[in-house]
């Protein structure tokens, strides 16, 4: 995963062994990467858990794949907090794995705030194992 700004902050970008000649490439919105961090391989099961409120309240659905379209999925288009039971998945602010991406690794996020966006609106999200 590569940050914009040092500390693993700012945007992020998923990318997958390979060359990249220019940021176009990964998807990025300028060449600035000031930070990277390796994602573990989990090869067993992906669980979470999105709800449509903070503090996870609010309607709660329980995922274990890929999701192309929040909305078309799920009728929503904003979590507003999780929970990662196991595995890690990259969040896309859009559907169909685009816009920007949030990693996500086990644990709790209480607020979306907690996970780097700016806002709730989440339109995709894929666990990392189908990346390998």
């Amino acid at each position: 995963m590569l940050y914009e700004r040092p500390s693993y902050q700012g945007h992020q970008y998923f990318v997958r062994r390979g060359d990249y000649p220019d940021y176009q490439q990964w998807m990025g919105l300028s060449d600035s990467v000031r930070s990277c961090r390796l994602i573990p391989h989990h090869s067993g099961t992906h669980r979470m858990r999105i709800y449509e409120r903070d503090d996870f309240r609010g309607q709660m659905s329980e995922i274990t794949d890929d999701c192309l379209s929040l909305q078309d999925r799920f009728h929503l288009s904003e979590i507003h907090s999780l929970h990662v039971l196991e595995g890690c998945w990259v969040l896309y602010e859009m559907p169909s794995y685009r816009g920007r991406q949030y990693l996500l690794r086990p644990g709790d996020y209480r607020q979306y705030q907690d996970w780097g966006a700016v806002d709730a609106r989440v339109g995709s999200f894929r666990r990392v194992m189908d990346f390998y």
